[in-house]
């Protein structure tokens, strides 16, 4: 029988060189994770500065209008709406202020017709409409008012 110690000793040197080469491998690859995490806990400041704030809504009662006459006479809108504000002190100037606010929104409502209002376009149109007549002042001196968004919780046209 021949011996075969030189290729059994070059296998047991490769093993052991690989055994090496992944040890390296797998703590170069540990100390990257660890470092990355550190890093993102007080590296990353806009991330930190970012913190989800709670919408601002301000509900106004429904209430019925009768509409401007069209082709088929005398139609009724009935429609409760919330408004999605910018601020606490915008939702308080509108709260304090909410017998004007309900009575510039039926003069608004007044003056349409049902067919300008019952399409989806017209509904985008009227909630910016309705922004627009909120925007002006209600009392002298008063800040912007931050109306961001008009929200129809009901909507029936009549």
């Amino acid at each position: 029988m021949a011996k075969s110690t030189g290729g059994s000793s070059k296998l047991l040197w490769l093993m052991i060189l690989l055994v090496l080469i992944s040890t390296a491998a797998a703590g170069v690859a540990i100390y990257l994770v660890m470092n990355d995490r550190n890093n993102d806990g007080s590296g990353n400041i806009q991330e930190q500065r970012l913190e989800r704030q709670a919408p601002i809504f301000l509900k106004i009662d429904p209430f019925t209008v009768n509409l401007a006459d069209d082709d088929f006479g005398s139609r009724l809108l009935y429609t409760g709406l919330s408004l999605k504000v910018g601020t606490e002190e915008t939702r308080a100037i509108l709260h304090e202020h909410m017998p004007q606010v309900r009575s510039r929104l039926l003069m608004l409502f007044s003056g349409k017709q049902a067919s300008q209002i019952t399409s989806p376009e017209g509904k985008r149109r009227l909630s910016e409409e309705v922004i627009a007549v909120l925007s002006d002042p209600l009392t002298e001196p008063q800040p912007p008012l931050d109306i961001r968004d008009v929200l129809f919780t009901e909507f029936i046209v009549q």
